[in-house]
């Protein structure tokens, strides 16, 4: 545990040393599409250096995305790997919102990197090994309109952002799952051909399927220790021989229960079918199917029947009680052959009827001293038969003179005699339907057709077809609701939307205001802050969280601006800490400015003036201390300032299409998708995730329908954990799993098992289901 420690140590801390980069590691996005070719919207200027090609990506209408095959072969490269470093070498144009590249299979996005002007972050999105997806968020600016060199270098769970050559940020993420399907598609500068759109210029865009990637980039940061992927792959093997280790004591133990079981005795396992006792691998036939006694099962299987190869003088025929046709001897009749067995009924030049037998090859005239039975029919409803003297009524039940329909078929009586038919669900095995075997898997339910499907059966399987009011193969179908459930709401029947928490109407368009409606109470020093399908107790001004974060409030506390320096006051003036605030009070005697103190810089009292990082708020000093509110944007105003006031810009180009392609957007509209928040802002579409409140807890679970994970205190119904290789379980056979390991548990099939920090959880494996 000691080397396990110290090589985690290793991962964070370690330095770097150079190496060179193998030309198969390397995917370089600009060269593999070819650009500029046959893309509008992109044209090659100058770059940061003359060493490679770089691109200005330009308007709103293009669609820069790889060939199939191209796709094909670059994510060929990435796929299954957990080691890889994102490079580009960027000025993107300033407050835009783009996406560098985007590797992404119908919604997932694998991997795809943006940089956000108008939130000041850059964002990597991918999916996690538990398929889920996620976006990293990084606070910083890169759409200032400069240049800047950008890494992202992803190693297992760990991830570190380099800008400039500088490491920014350093983190451990969940790992991404990099089993990335062969049709996905890879687009450069936007996310599709509507949203994310990059503006700016790009040089040097690279992926390298390697660790510490960066160092080609900023070839002045070196490394030689091992990366945390070596970590994590040193863990998985022990994991994996504990797993090994694991499997030999159940064998083991197994082999141990069989010789004790076996002693001094001897078990056969036996069939006992209608009566008859058949032993172990002893065969029979049953009707069309041959079966096989197997471990105390019967195991069946039709019968093939070979092409009869009759002798002259016998015809292949069906005899009762065997399933193939057998050859048997055949009579002349009249210049007609005769099977074995059937009669023929003549009548002579009297009107005599003469019967006759086929036996032996030869015909036998059989003479009856019985009179034929006296009809109760009419004789214009009486039949005379070719194969008896005496007539019958129309009608006749045929089948309750016996016949040859057995395993899942019945007998049905014709004109003139009868004939086998398969029951419902069943088809034939042989031409005349005697013998027939389950085939209706519609009426069975032994379809994959959708729940909203109808299941129409056909010769050799099944057709699926979605119901009125749903869509899709047949496999899946899906409720129509013309992509109007907003806010994340799905589409649970046609036109009946299902919203997420947090939202309401009938198209969840509507936002609760838990905070308005009086179903929070927050502590007195903090207010109810209504967020798009959540809320949060958040502190006052003045208060701070203390650390051990409380839903209602409870937890924030008074910042002592005097002792923190977080307070305004003049050098003329005393500042004084209040519960909440402070004050700057003047000494006895004395004759205070109320100036105020400013980043630094002095503020007369009575002064306004608008922040230098951010134009949409306006500060005034008063009596030593500064007060700061957003601009109120008047629409009235020809002046109005847009970019404060998005809401105000009235132009049809600055409208935004909403992710479904059905709904529009004025500039300044705000609305959730997929528990991200996105806003519109002149014409450009930007979404991050949905702020979560802050919650320190060791097991969280995410709800149904909800986006932010909520603490439990029951590992075993949490999906996500704080895993920690110190916090150990033993399983069944008393060997130590680390946690986030998992195991079948012995004696069991499907019983699968997960250490979590020390906890053991089982529960049925889904892939048995």
């Amino acid at each position: 545990m000691g080397l396990l420690r110290c090589l985690l140590a290793f991962c964070v801390l370690c330095p770097a040393s150079g190496f060179g980069v193998d030309p198969t590691l390397r995917i370089s996005i600009l060269d593999e599409l070819m650009l500029p070719q046959s893309f509008d919207g992109v044209t090659q200027v100058q770059g940061f250096h003359g060493q490679s090609r770089a691109f200005l990506f330009q308007g709103s209408s293009r669609d820069v995305k790889a060939a199939a095959e191209v796709a094909k072969r670059m994510v060929q490269k990435l796929r299954g790997k957990n080691e890889f470093t994102v490079l580009v070498t960027l000025k993107q144009d300033y407050l835009n919102s783009g996406v560098i590249f985007s590797i992404h299979h119908s919604e997932h996005r694998f991997l795809e990197l943006e940089s956000s002007g108008q939130r000041n972050e850059v964002r990597l999105h991918y999916r996690t090994k538990g398929q889920q997806d996620h976006t990293e968020v990084f606070p910083y600016s890169l759409a200032d309109n400069q240049w800047h060199k950008v890494s992202v270098a992803v190693s297992a769970s760990h991830v570190i952002l380099h800008v400039d050559c500088n490491r920014i940020y350093e983190r451990v993420v969940e790992a991404p799952y990099m089993d990335i399907p062969g049709d996905t598609l890879f687009w450069l500068g936007q996310r599709n051909s509507a949203h994310g759109l990059f503006k700016g210029v790009m040089q040097d865009v690279e992926i390298l399927v390697m660790p510490q990637g960066y160092i080609s980039q900023c070839p002045d940061l070196n490394r030689t220790c091992p990366t945390c992927n070596d970590f994590h792959g040193l863990v998985q093997k022990i994991m994996e021989l504990q797993d090994v280790l694991a499997k030999t004591s159940r064998k083991l133990s197994r082999a141990e229960e069989k010789m004790n079981a076996l002693d001094g005795c001897y078990c056969e396992r036996t069939c006992n079918i209608s009566g008859v006792v058949y032993r172990e691998d002893e065969g029979w036939t049953d009707g069309c199917m041959n079966c096989t006694c197997t471990n105390g099962s019967v195991h069946c299987e039709t019968i093939s029947c070979p092409p009869a190869q009759c002798p002259a003088g016998t015809t292949p025929t069906y005899v009762k009680g065997v399933c193939c046709k057998e050859c048997q001897p055949v009579c002349l009749f009249g210049g007609r052959e005769v099977v074995d067995g059937d009669m023929k009924a003549v009548r002579d030049s009297t009107g005599r009827c003469l019967l006759f037998e086929c036996r032996d090859r030869t015909m036998h005239q059989i003479v009856s001293s019985e009179p034929c039975p006296e009809l109760n029919c009419p004789e214009a409803e009486q039949i005379t038969l070719s194969d008896r003297c005496c007539k019958i009524c129309q009608g006749h039940d045929f089948c309750s003179e016996g016949h040859g329909c057995v395993e899942h078929s019945d007998c049905v009586n014709l004109e003139a005699g009868d004939c086998c038919v398969c029951k419902d669900g069943f088809r034939p095995l042989r031409e005349d339907n005697a013998y027939c075997e389950e085939h209706d898997v519609c009426l069975s339910g032994l379809h994959n057709c959708d729940e909203n499907a109808l299941c129409l059966n056909i010769v050799g399987g099944h057709s699926c077809s979605c119901k009125p009011g749903y869509m899709g193969n047949g496999t899946v179908c899906k409720a129509l609701c013309d992509g109007l459930c907003q806010n994340g709401g799905t589409c649970a029947s046609p036109n009946n939307c299902i919203c997420q928490q947090g939202f309401t109407g009938k198209r969840c368009e509507t936002d609760i205001n838990e905070c308005a409606e009086g179903f929070i109470e927050c502590d007195s020093k903090s207010t109810c802050v209504n967020l798009p399908g959540w809320y949060h107790c958040e502190c006052r001004d003045g208060y701070h969280d203390n650390g051990f974060f409380s839903a209602n409030g409870e937890s924030c506390v008074d910042i002592n601006e005097c002792k923190t320096g977080r307070n305004t006051c003049t050098n003329d003036t005393v500042c004084f800490n209040l519960e909440g605030s402070y004050d700057c009070r003047c000494p006895h005697g004395h004759n205070c400015t109320g100036d105020c103190i400013h980043d630094n810089k002095v503020k007369h009292s009575g002064q306004i003036w608008i922040l230098d990082s951010d134009r949409c708020s306006v500060c005034s000093c008063q009596a030593g201390q500064v007060m700061c509110r957003r601009m109120v944007c008047d629409c009235n105003n020809p002046n109005a300032d847009l970019y404060c006031c998005p809401e105000c810009d009235p132009r049809l180009s600055s409208q935004c299409l909403h992710q479904n392609g059905l709904l529009t957007y004025s500039s300044g509209d705000t609305w959730v998708e997929n528990c991200q928040q996105c806003q519109c802002l002149q014409g450009q579409v930007d979404c991050w995730p949905l702020s979560c409140p802050p919650g320190d807890c060791e097991f969280t679970v995410v709800p149904e329908g909800e986006c932010c994970p909520r603490c439990v205190t029951d590992p075993c119904q949490a999906d996500t954990i704080r895993n920690d290789i110190t916090k150990t379980c033993s399983d069944e056979h008393n060997i130590s799993r680390f946690s986030g390991s998992s195991w079948i548990k012995h004696g069991t099939e499907c019983t699968l098992c997960q250490c979590k920090n020390g906890h053991i959880c089982c529960s049925v494996d889904p892939m048995c289901l």
